[in-house]
């Protein structure tokens, strides 16, 4: 009984392996728009999309990103400045785009711009330091989609949403899972509506990994701000040696765990752009797989109780 399990979950996987192997045809005629290309995996994506042979639009908050992109790439890949919080800079640089590609339309567009900080539990912050993310994380990711999504339905392409496992699961205070569930949702909503379209919309959800989001110096200096600017009260509430223990873990533990092979990443993210049969979901990284996904399906109290265990106690703690 058990062989005959095993033999069946082997070949569903041999099956779902050849079937996702071929790629789209005629890349040097598709067009993909990558946001948050200054570093990370929006930054490796652009570059590999390009060596494969797409034509590439990649944009970058800096200048610096910019330029560091043209000197690595062919001069088929395409740079440009975009603020995802200006509604502005998104409909420019959509204007840009729709110039480009002409009739054929955009092929994809990947929803990678994304920040991290502010981060804390939820009674440091204020309305406004939800807000600030949000307005990247996920009104951005609206904001970009809606402004090409005319463009994808034409090339009857697809919309490529960088989330995260924190938008499956909560495990930190603050508005980076807020915006992350948010993109899960928007995600599912946008890939019901156009799939009478022809398009196709895919989410990422990594684990861990070595990025300017798990930067600890990043997160602990946003933590000192954060505990430097709210009430004494609150700051009685977790006790003078709560930020000291925070920054350790944020400086040893999130380091330790997080991967640095960010093609895991990239791989599932090319996967997206370029497969003829994408998957709705990718989940990247061991941590994700094994950990993170598994723990989001555990009822709410078994995943706190085993959360939980890894908290920092707080002073006013009630037994």
């Amino acid at each position: 009984m058990y062989l005959y399990l095993l033999a069946v979950v082997v070949l569903f996987y041999l099956y779902r392996w050849i079937r996702e192997l071929p790629r789209v045809s005629d890349k040097g005629s598709k067009y993909v728009y990558i946001t948050g290309c200054d570093s990370g995996f929006g930054n490796l994506l652009a570059r590999h999309l390009d060596k494969e042979g797409f034509r590439v639009i990649a944009a970058c908050f800096t200048e610096k990103g910019e330029e560091d992109l043209k000197k690595s790439c062919s001069n088929n890949l395409i740079t440009t400045h975009l603020d995802v919080v200006s509604q502005d800079s998104i409909s420019k640089v959509a204007t840009m785009i729709k110039d480009r590609v002409g009739e054929r339309g955009l092929w994809a567009v990947v929803n990678n711009a994304g920040v991290s900080v502010p981060s804390a539990p939820c009674d440091w912050l204020t309305l406004d330091d939800y807000k600030s993310m949000l307005d990247v994380n996920l009104n951005g990711v609206i904001g970009v989609t809606l402004s090409v999504l005319p463009l994808i339905k034409k090339a009857r392409g697809r919309v490529v949403n960088i989330a995260s496992v924190f938008g499956r699961i909560a495990p930190t205070g603050g508005p980076y899972c807020v915006s992350k569930y948010g993109v899960e949702g928007f995600n599912d909503t946008l890939r019901i509506c156009m799939s009478p379209f022809g398009v196709k919309v895919l989410c990422i959800e990594p684990g861990f990994f070595k990025t300017n989001v798990t930067d600890s110096g990043i997160l602990s200096k946003n933590l000192k701000m954060l505990w430097e600017k709210m009430p004494q009260e609150v700051r009685d509430d977790y006790g003078s040696d709560y930020l000291q223990k925070a920054i350790s873990i944020l400086t040893e533990k999130v380091a330790k765990i997080s991967d640095g092979d960010l093609m895991k990443v990239v791989s599932c993210m090319e996967h997206a752009v370029a497969a003829v049969r994408p998957r709705f979901r990718y989940s990247a990284g061991w941590d994700a797989k094994f950990f993170w996904l598994p723990l989001s399906y555990m009822p709410s109290r078994v995943s706190d109780f085993i959360l939980q265990m890894e908290a920092i106690p707080i002073a006013k703690q009630i037994k």
